[in-house]
């Protein structure tokens, strides 16, 4: 089986660092990349929409103008007087300069007799004698002589001026036709009307797509006619460029405003994002290596340090002192675990001077037994569930603290209930260690809540439930159970381990009734001779084991309501 590799706390905060700053920054740069895209398929649509109601706007007073300016000459005095007399030109000649000059889109005007005869006109008129499409335009207005008639038509004048589009009435004089009057105007001033800032191409049209005016040749297709091919988007495709394309009536005319941008434009956005993109990450990259390791750095700098104070205290050296300020539950195990290492030296020492005297000093030596190596473990623990599971590391570290503090305490007798909740912390940590694999149930019943017993007292037991519980099987059930009988507490230790064969189970309660040890089994002994000592021969620790079911052990002691006597 491939073994797994193996990541320290420090490069596992690291990459976990890197790894949750990333994803909510890709998620951010996604967000930023569709708000790009939609807000430049808005802004297009909005300035090709914007730029035809401006055109549409200008167009329409244009139209209205010129409307309304030829059916007021025709019905001008001072015209019908011209056309029938010959007199007067110079006044028709000032009306029509008047208003030409006050107009965005200006033109020519021509005043012809009923036999198609130019009487007055603003330009030279030597082309439009045999011009088929002018005597065309002149028929229609004859056909319909109280109506004002406008279409598309280009003529073309000196100087390359052109004209696009032509309005045209009937000067009637006592209900006959006696001339018509002509207006026809510049191209280029159209033009210029419909040229307008943030629009690329912008074209006007008659009913029948007929261009009138653009900006842009681009557009003028067979016959002068504007019929771009559509996508199935319904952009306008035109010249091998794509365009977003918006199409206005004008009201009250028969023309139409065409706007068109190109979608190219937001190419040039896109590789614009991507670019930022591109750039951003590599900064982000850069930054974060700073400072996932600044971050992973300073929150394994406690991890390390009680890391190292393990490895002195493995030694054998009670100077592993750790210092810890980081104002969190790191700080509160560190001094805890200074307090331990305090308590044990006092605890050596004491035991040392205390080895020579009698009874007594047999019972502090017992009762200074001690275990670094459950904490190296727990700490070992504590490392792994920090990558994994905060909440749970929060747990350890809870756990820890209060078992510590317990442990350190200066009190040789406790009550029952206080040294349950011990066991019960103690139990969970080797669980939080162990997982599934490790069970565990207590009774206690209520009388005995107030008991009090040694100190740690069930400690031995459990520890040795755990280590033999394990050998030649995966999963251990350690139950206890407290309980009175005939005026004796009971604590009962049960595990279904392995268990032992009749003679090893003798040689133990042989071993526990001798008054030396020389054998393996210290903790047993010491916490038996412990009770003799303190509550006399009636007292003690009784085993029961069947070899593949498990093992119970079984303490008996005297009760006690206060623990001044311990």
């Amino acid at each position: 089986m491939k073994r797994r590799k193996h990541r320290n706390f420090k490069e596992s905060t690291r990459r976990l660092f890197r790894l949750y700053t990333i994803i909510p920054f890709a998620l951010l740069m996604v967000l930023f990349v569709i708000f790009t895209i939609v807000n430049g398929r808005i802004n297009i649509m909005q300035k090709t929409n914007q730029a035809a109601q401006s055109i549409s706007h200008s167009i329409t007073e244009v139209y209205q103008q010129y409307h309304d300016e030829i059916q007021r000459m025709a019905d001008s005095p001072a015209v019908v007087n011209y056309v029938s007399t010959h007199l007067g030109s110079e006044k028709v000649y000032s009306e029509f300069y008047d208003f030409n000059n006050q107009q965005n889109v200006k033109g020519i005007f021509h005043i012809l007799n009923k036999d198609g005869i130019f009487l007055a006109t603003s330009a030279p008129t030597n082309l439009l004698d045999s011009d088929f499409s002018f005597r065309n335009f002149i028929h229609r207005v004859e056909l319909y002589p109280n109506e004002t008639i406008a279409e598309m038509n280009s003529f073309r004048y000196s100087h390359d001026r052109t004209t696009s589009y032509s309005f045209g009435r009937a000067i009637v004089k006592d209900g006959q036709t006696i001339g018509y009057i002509i207006y026809q105007l510049y191209e280029v001033d159209f033009q210029k009307l419909i040229f307008t800032q943030n629009n690329e191409i912008a074209l006007i049209t008659d009913e029948y797509k007929t261009i009138i005016a653009t900006t842009s040749n681009i557009t003028k297709g067979v016959l002068n006619k504007f019929q771009p091919t559509l996508d199935n988007q319904g952009h306008a495709q035109i010249n091998n460029g794509s365009y977003y394309m918006y199409s206005k009536p004008i009201q009250g005319t028969p023309l139409q405003v065409f706007t068109l941008n190109s979608n190219n434009s937001e190419q040039y956005t896109y590789y614009t994002v991507a670019i930022f993109i591109v750039a951003t990450c590599v900064l982000l990259w850069i930054m974060l290596q700073f400072l996932s390791n600044k971050m992973s750095s300073r929150n394994s700098e406690s991890i390390d340090k009680f890391v190292a104070a393990l490895d002195v205290l493995r030694d054998g050296k009670l100077d592993g002192y750790v210092d810890i300020q980081t104002g969190d539950e790191f700080e509160t195990l560190g001094h805890e675990y200074n307090a331990m290492l305090d308590r044990l030296q006092d605890l050596l020492e004491k035991n040392k001077e205390l080895s020579e005297l009698s009874t007594m000093i047999e019972v502090k030596q017992l009762q200074a037994q001690f275990h670094p190596h459950f904490i190296f473990n727990v700490l070992e623990t504590l490392r792994y569930a920090i990558k994994i599971d905060a909440n749970q590391a929060q747990e350890i570290v809870i756990l820890l603290s209060r078992l510590l503090r317990y442990s350190i305490g200066h009190d040789r007798s406790v009550k029952l209930k206080d040294d349950m909740n011990y066991v019960r912390d103690y139990l969970k940590l080797q669980q939080i260690r162990f997982n599934e694999r490790l069970e565990y149930r207590i009774s206690v019943t209520e009388e005995t809540q107030d008991i009090f017993i040694p100190k740690l007292l069930l400690q031995p037991f459990i520890e040795n439930a755990i280590k033999y519980g394990y050998q030649n099987q995966s999963n251990v059930l350690i139950e206890i159970r407290v309980y009175t009988s005939d005026e004796q507490l009971i604590l009962e230790v049960q595990d279904n381990g392995q268990g032992m064969d009749e003679k090893t189970l003798q040689e133990v309660n042989q071993l526990l009734q001798s008054q030396n040890n020389m054998t393996q089994h210290i903790g047993l002994y010491n916490v038996h001779r412990r009770l003799v000592l303190l509550y006399g021969e009636a007292s003690g620790i009784r085993m029961n084991s069947i070899q593949g079911k498990g093992t119970c052990v079984t303490v008996t002691i005297p009760f006690e309501r206060s623990g001044s006597d311990v």
